[in-house]
């Protein structure tokens, strides 16, 4: 059973913010690496604290490639014998001194069956890996989770003549290490990170070809690569590509045409192989496709079916949009393939196409992506080059965003184009349509959020609950609830070099509103810059705030950094003793780490509406004194022109009375 611990934030020690154990009990022995236990992912020794006989490991998690979260919550709380059932997930400090994630699983009971290849006997596969690999997945179905991970090297043996453990398959996306040769062709051709969880059928498929490679005591077709495997299962179909001419006791035979069958539909439910008997006699009849009378080449290679056509088109999309324009589709569907039917299809679609321009490139790429599913119903969906499921979407992104500009661009334009409802419009009896395009708006919706909190980066969070926050700011942190996060950025408050710029980057408040929950309220318009009036400091207090709320710890580092970026935001007080008393204010609260009331001094409203008020009035009052000094002096100089002209008339009156004197004297003498 999962401790609840393991989902609450973990002690933490020194200054580094590391877990003490993971999910409260578990610890890592970075010393004893299990070599082959993982199944393709690395492994180490894990030691339980509180039954130290137990003998488990813990799977590392590589950031671009998330864990299966959901089948870990699930699994956690169950008993499947048989099986390496995963127990607690958490973060440790690895040799190398970075943070990464772990999950804790049962060790391995012995070896792989790829340690010591050997050909196997009819009653050894049918009572130590047949019967026991279907009573497991027989308990995941009924639980609604697949294994994906079903091949020779992830499945274990105690001794020889016990049954089998199937090996752990959650540290990873679902089929992301399996081999071609163990995957059914629409599985096969999609991208490594996003074949998706897929159905019970795809597991029974992997284990059939693993019964078959026991039986050989080799892999079949060894020595071609994963595109060629395919091609030739497309070709002859699953069971003839792989056993060819190899002669099989008669019960594996039979039990393998079912189980390599190519529609998942055809293949008989684990359950029922815990019968052998009654599963080979399941007999369903499957009318093979049509083959035309001419091959078709594309890049050189024959196709002759539509399936192969389809597998064709995927990996060259480009050659979809050539033929249409070449006219020369239509005529290979009707005049070679002889399918009339499937030609009216490609028409339909053609005819939507003319609609566009020419030169619209999203135009070209959704009509292969549509020529392709009416040409092979099973395909998954294909967008410039890319295929996969669409619940693969998480772990395609996670790569993507991690690794791979070019992968990134066009699952962004996949996404922007809602591919997803398109796709399903074109099988709708093989999928939830309406559910697929309601899932294609949410992620348009959130790709179309501007600013932070949007994009790609809210998508990958959103579908991945166990990728890490990506921000350049967490290196060497492994962040991957909202719990942990404030320690982490109490920690890189500590380097000086590292705090520069916001505390909450893109990446952080995409993660933050992706995992966001009741406690913390739905404004992503903070994050979106609609709500926090342009001051990107306010949005960064007001988010990180809320999380101090949701998970209350002290943050005096992170305090200081928030300061000191919201200088500007100190400045709007225009009264200076209220502006004095706000910086004593935010030292006090600085010291103590609380960021709630430090938003409450910034985001006060009523005091700032006051503030605001007393400085209209405080400009009415100086604009009243400035209208009466400039009155006064308006006054002053009218004063003077009028005494100037006052006493230049008294000037000249004096005159002209000192002239008429004179004269009178000259005069009367």
């Amino acid at each position: 059973m999962a401790e609840k611990s393991a989902e609450k934030p973990a002690m933490r020690e020194g200054g580094r913010g590391a877990p003490a154990l993971i999910g409260g009990r578990y610890q890592v022995d970075f010393a004893a690496p299990l070599a082959g236990a993982g199944g393709g992912v690395m492994a180490f020794v894990a030691r339980d604290q509180q039954n130290a006989a137990a003998g488990l490991m813990a799977l590392q998690i590589r950031p671009g490639a998330p864990a299966r979260v959901h089948a870990i919550e699930l699994l956690s709380k169950s008993a499947i014998p048989g099986l390496l059932l995963p127990l607690a997930h958490g973060t440790a400090f690895t040799s190398e001194g970075s943070e990464a994630g772990f999950v804790i699983c049962g060790a391995p009971p012995g070896p792989s069956l790829a340690a010591a290849p050997r050909a196997w006997g009819e009653r050894e596969l049918l009572d130590c890996v047949l019967r026991p690999a279907a009573m497991v997945l027989d308990a995941l179905a009924t639980r609604g989770i697949t294994h994906r991970a079903i091949r020779p090297d992830n499945i274990f043996q105690g001794s020889a003549g016990e049954p089998v453990a199937l090996g752990a398959a959650w540290a990873s996306p679902p089929a992301r290490l399996q081999p071609a040769l163990f995957e059914p062709p629409y599985a096969a051709m999609c991208h490594h990170a996003g074949r998706g969880e897929g159905s019970g059928a795809d597991d029974v498929y992997a284990l059939g070809v693993t019964l078959l490679t026991l039986a050989l005591g080799r892999p079949p077709l060894a020595g071609l690569d994963d595109a060629a495997i395919i091609r030739r299962k497309l070709d002859l179909g699953s069971y003839a590509a792989l056993v060819g001419e190899a002669r099989l006791p008669a019960m594996i035979a039979d039990l393998l045409r079912g189980m390599l069958a190519e529609d998942p539909v055809h293949r008989p439910p684990p359950q029922l192989y815990l019968d052998p008997s009654a599963a080979r006699a399941r007999r369903l009849a499957a009318r093979p496709g049509r083959r035309a009378q001419r091959a078709l080449k594309i890049a050189d290679q024959p196709v002759w079916d539509a399936r192969s056509l389809a597998h064709a088109l995927a990996r060259r999309p480009e050659e979809a949009v050539r033929l249409v324009r070449s006219h020369y589709l239509d005529h290979w569907l009707r005049r070679s393939l002889g399918d009339a039917v499937l030609a009216g299809r490609a028409d339909d679609v053609v005819r939507q196409r003319s609609e566009f321009p020419p030169e619209d490139s999203r135009a070209d790429a959704t009509m292969a992506m549509r020529l392709i599913a009416i040409l092979d119903p099973l395909a998954p969906l294909c967008w410039r080059g890319v295929a996969l499921w669409p619940d693969g979407l998480g772990g395609v992104l996670a790569e993507g965003l991690q690794e791979n500009s070019d992968l990134a661009a066009k699952i962004d334009d996949l996404v922007a184009a809602e591919a997803v409802a398109g796709w399903a419009l074109m099988r709708p009896e093989l999928c939830d349509v309406t559910a697929l395009r309601q899932t294609a708006q949410h992620h348009r919706m959130w790709q179309r959020i501007r600013g932070l909190g949007g994009g790609l980066a809210r998508i990958c969070y959103a579908l991945n609950p166990l990728q890490p926050c990506a921000s350049p700011l967490l290196a060497g942190s492994w962040v991957a609830r909202l719990a942990d996060l404030l320690p982490a950025l109490e920690a890189v408050s500590q380097q000086a070099e590292r705090r520069r710029g916001e505390p909450v980057d893109s990446h952080i408040a995409a993660f933050i509103a992706a995992h966001q929950d009741g406690r913390l309220g739905g404004d992503l318009g903070a994050f979106a810059g609609d709500s926090a009036g342009g001051e990107p400091q306010l949005a960064s207090l007001r988010a990180l705030s809320r999380l101090q709320a949701a998970f209350p710890t002290p943050l005096p580092g992170l305090a200081a950094w928030l300061v000191e970026r919201a200088e500007p935001l100190i400045e709007r007080w225009h009264n200076r003793a209220r502006r004095a008393e706000t910086l004593a204010q935010l030292r006090r609260l600085t010291q103590a780490g609380q960021l709630l009331p430090m938003l409450a001094l910034f985001d006060d409203r009523h005091a700032l509406a006051a503030d605001a008020q007393g400085l209209k009035q405080a400009l009415v009052a100086v604009a009243k004194i400035d209208a009466e000094r400039a009155a006064l002096r308006t006054a002053s100089a009218e004063r003077r022109r009028r005494a100037t002209h006052i006493g230049h008339e008294i000037a000249l009156g004096s005159g002209m009375l000192a002239l008429a004197a004179s004269v009178g004297w000259l005069v009367f003498g």
